[in-house]
């Protein structure tokens, strides 16, 4: 009896126990951490869905949409919420692909991550970012996800804004792509990760990159009410997304078409042609009226993910790696068109401006004959007269008398380089600054640069001058290249006498940009000043209140007094009415549209020609600028100058309706209403 009574005891000194013990667990839960816990409850009843903000539209100068949006649904899953699974979301992404059609490999594919090995299509956005699938789903297969999240956990398919481009693929470098925001970009991009919401995409290229702050916006927050299978059933709380601003551009999208158009005939027109460029200029503000790069290709490509086949052509060498501007990034021997810079090289030296100048079928430099076109003789000419017709050896002899002057292979301590240094007085050897990306900066061959080249050369260099070309199949030529490397490596920091003779006429090493080309015309032939062009003209709210005016700034200014530049201004008039591009212009509307400008052919080695063409109208008060060339195009008056003159006769109507009426581009903002649309009229 007493030892039951024990055992009572104790069992109810263990429930009582438990019962403190209890109690205080419940005191602690309910009151000390009780908040806490209505905290996490609360947090397990709501989803918070960001709501991304509408990008900005880009528009031409009249407010026509050169990149707008456009709605649509699309399917998007959280790889992370996939990856906790325990098959890895293989059987969700299983009922995805018979919804949406598509094997379940190209799903797994899209959400694996880029590196090392893995090709596209594959997730370069950040791995808390959801991955959009299908940007092309329609109502019947978003139904289907919405209706049934049980079986669809981690998976959305809501209405999003995605990019279109009216003007397909014209300007596609220019304009750019957007792509998801990765890691390195938030770490890279301060004022990106500031605003980042989880879904946001960036610019990659192009507008798009440069304005991307702007024309993104900043996104906003709903947080909904779910039940425990997920489905929604209220909105808590919501904060308005804040559109991104529209960037209104100083293109003219049918000055566009029309420059597209005439850069595609030309390719055409030239077998041998590989790539080709076209930039048209407001001559009085410094501002891109057209921008034109071929091969192009449609930007829609980027749209719900590039395939590893579309990305691999874009980047080939097959398909002219059209994702390269060749009118910032291309780089190409100028030829004659660079001749406005050496023409006023030869004033600053002293050559007189209304002198005559003997004009011989060849000229010899450092022992070397250098030859006039076809080696023709033109006898004694003024500049004015050199320049129409096209004369080297006037150039040649300039040049290498300038070189003797300081020094010659062996210069004085502080030669002039007044060559060199007048191409950079017109911009050569520089970026622009085009509000554009990753633009090129060509190249000014001096002494400086000789010896620069040399120090990482001359090893090479001097190892192929003794084991020679073995690789070279024309024996000729592996002859060639042996002597050519050990004169390169015993002194190819020596800038030779004929360096500087082929930097007279745009040859040898000089290297410029169609930009830099169509920039450096613009400062001859309206005030002097060297301007750095821009495409974006203003950043404009929704409502239409203009946020900011991007100006174009003056960076430089030519060294040449006015009549100076009036005279080469009024040399180059003449090239397309008697001089090498009067071919190109037979028949032209002269009285109507008086166009000027220069011809330009550069030989390539193992290559055609590229053929230039170089312009201004109307000559006696400039409007546009504008500069065409084409890789392995022949010469200048065969392809470039044709493709110049269909430029022209678009703007102004000729013999069809003109791009721009009476010529004139617009000089103030489009108008926009409260509600965002542009007012017409």
């Amino acid at each position: 009896m007493t030892r039951m009574r024990a055992r009572l005891l104790v069992l109810h000194v263990l429930v009582l126990a438990l019962l403190v013990v209890l109690a205080v667990r419940l005191w602690q839960v309910q009151v000390v951490r009780g908040q806490e816990f209505v905290t996490r409850a609360t947090e397990t009843r709501t989803r918070a869905v960001i709501v991304p903000a509408v990008r900005g539209q880009i528009l031409d100068s009249s407010g026509r949409p050169l990149v707008r949006n456009k709605t649509a649904l699309v399917v998007s899953v959280d790889r992370t919420r996939l990856s906790r699974m325990k098959d890895g979301g293989i059987k969700v992404l299983r009922k995805l692909s018979a919804v949406l059609g598509r094997p379940v490999s190209d799903l797994q594919q899209r959400i694996t991550p880029c590196g090392p090995g893995v090709g596209k299509p594959c997730w370069t956005g950040s791995p808390y970012q959801p991955v959009p699938l299908d940007e092309k789903v329609d109502t019947r297969e978003a139904l289907q996800i919405l209706e049934r999240q049980e079986e669809f956990p981690g998976v959305t398919a809501e209405i999003h804004s995605v990019r279109q481009y009216p003007g397909g693929r014209a300007g596609a470098q220019m304009l750019g792509y957007l792509q998801p925001v990765t890691e390195a970009e938030l770490e890279q991009r301060e004022g990106l990760k500031a605003s980042f919401s989880g879904v946001d995409l960036a610019g990659r290229d192009g507008l798009e990159y440069v304005y991307d702050d702007a024309l993104r916006g900043k996104s906003g927050l709903r947080r909904v009410q779910v039940d425990r299978m997920g489905k929604a059933l209220g909105v808590e709380e919501q904060i308005t997304p804040i559109p991104g601003d529209h960037l209104v551009t100083s293109i003219d999208s049918r000055v566009q078409a029309v420059t597209e158009k005439a850069l595609d005939r030309a390719m055409k027109s030239a077998p041998s042609a590989d790539g080709g460029a076209a930039v048209v200029l407001d001559a009085r503000t410094g501002r891109v009226v057209a921008l034109a790069s071929a091969p192009g290709y449609d930007p829609e490509i980027w749209a719900g993910g590039i395939s590893a086949r579309g990305y691999q052509w874009l980047l080939s060498e097959k398909s002219g790696k059209p994702l390269v501007s060749r009118a910032i990034n291309g780089q190409f021997a100028p030829g004659s068109t660079f001749k406005i810079s050496s023409v006023s090289a030869m004033l600053r030296a002293g050559y007189p401006l209304n002198g005559h100048y003997s004009c011989p079928g060849s000229y010899t430099v450092g022992g070397r004959a250098f030859n006039n076109f076809r080696g023709i003789s033109l006898g004694t000419l003024t500049l004015h007269t050199a320049l129409v017709k096209s004369c080297d050896t006037i150039f040649y002899r300039a040049a290498y008398e300038q070189y003797l002057k300081d020094g010659g292979r062996f210069p004085k301590r502080k030669p002039k380089e007044i060559f060199a240094n007048m191409a950079r007085a017109f911009g050569f050897g520089k970026p622009t600054g085009v509000d554009l990306p990753g633009e090129s900066a060509g190249r000014i061959p001096d002494r400086a640069w000789k010896k620069d080249l040399w120090q990482k050369t001359s090893a090479i260099n001097c190892e192929r001058s003794r084991k020679g070309y073995p690789e070279e199949k024309d024996r000729a030529r592996a002859e060639f290249l042996k002597r050519l490397a050990l004169e390169n490596c015993t002194e190819g920091f020596l800038l030779r006498p004929g360096d500087s003779a082929n930097f007279s006429i745009g040859q040898g090493d000089v290297l410029v940009t169609p930009m830099q080309l169509a920039r450096a015309y613009m400062a001859l032939v309206s005030d002097g000043k060297v301007r750095s062009p821009r495409i974006g003209w203003a950043q404009v709210r929704p409502d239409g209140k203009v946020v900011r005016t991007i100006p174009v700034p003056v960076v430089g200014k030519l060294p040449l007094s006015e009549k100076e530049r009036l005279y080469i201004k009024h040399a180059l008039s003449q090239v397309a009415a008697d001089g090498t591009a009067a071919g190109a212009f037979a028949g032209f509307p002269m009285n109507k549209v008086r166009v000027g400008g220069k011809t330009g052919t550069a030989e390539v080695w193992g290559k055609q020609d590229t053929s230039w063409f170089a312009s201004f109208a109307p000559t006696k008060n400039p409007q546009y600028v504008v500069v065409a060339m084409v890789s392995q195009g022949g010469m200048g008056a065969q392809t470039a100058a044709p493709a110049v003159r269909e430029i022209y006769e678009g703007i102004y109507g000729i013999k069809r309706k003109p791009a721009v009426p009476g010529g004139r581009l617009t000089t103030r903002l489009p108008r926009f209403a409260p509600d965002g649309t542009v007012i017409r009229g």
